[in-house]
């Protein structure tokens, strides 16, 4: 069946974390005329963040963000309110930036994998792997120290860091299915 306004180009994307291991990623497909918050947003579903942080994208050079008036002057960054991803891209751009947490400072690379034109306006994750790392846990090098920690019962951490991240954490965890009911409230 076709939605009622016709098909539209979505964009394929794929979201990975830097500096973590085990990898973890997930594959999108996103209307290709989301607005940049919108696209936050649906990172931080799709990836298990809870939106408590900053964040910011650069694409093509340029540092958008949500504004923060304590900081613009020296950031340097757009307003990301109203800009679209399709208008950020431009024609040559097929791989972008988005960082989340200036503090544990988690970089993620996009890929634009490729687009598709569909008559869906959901915004859906096609595949994915591992568990998002917890909030403030520290970054990248803490991460790594986190899931040791939580592996070896005799390391002296072990107790405190998983009565800190609710009494378990499996880094493998990724549920497709949860990551896609989750995307069904964030509304294109």
């Amino acid at each position: 069946m076709i939605h009622p306004r016709g098909p539209a180009w979505r964009w394929q994307l794929k979201i990975e974390l830097l500096d973590v291991a085990p990898t973890i990623w997930r594959r999108l497909v996103v209307p290709s005329a989301i607005k940049l918050p919108k696209l936050h947003q649906v990172f931080q579903t799709a990836l298990g963040w809870t939106n408590s942080h900053l964040h910011e994208f650069v694409i093509n050079g340029v540092r958008y963000s949500d504004p923060n008036p304590d900081f613009d002057d020296e950031s340097g960054q757009v307003d990301e309110l109203d800009v679209l991803l399709d208008d950020a891209l431009g024609i040559d751009a097929r791989c972008f930036d988005y960082i989340y947490d200036f503090g544990d400072d988690w970089h993620h690379v996009i890929v634009v994998e490729d687009q598709h034109l569909e008559a869906s306006a959901s915004i859906r994750c096609l595949a994915g792997e591992n568990a998002c790392p917890p909030e403030d846990v520290g970054g990248p090098m803490r991460y790594a120290e986190f899931l040791a920690a939580i592996a070896d019962p005799s390391h002296l951490e072990h107790e405190t860091y998983l009565e800190w991240s609710g009494g378990q954490f499996d880094a493998a965890r990724f549920d497709l299915e949860a990551a896609n009911r989750a995307l069904d409230r964030v509304k294109a």
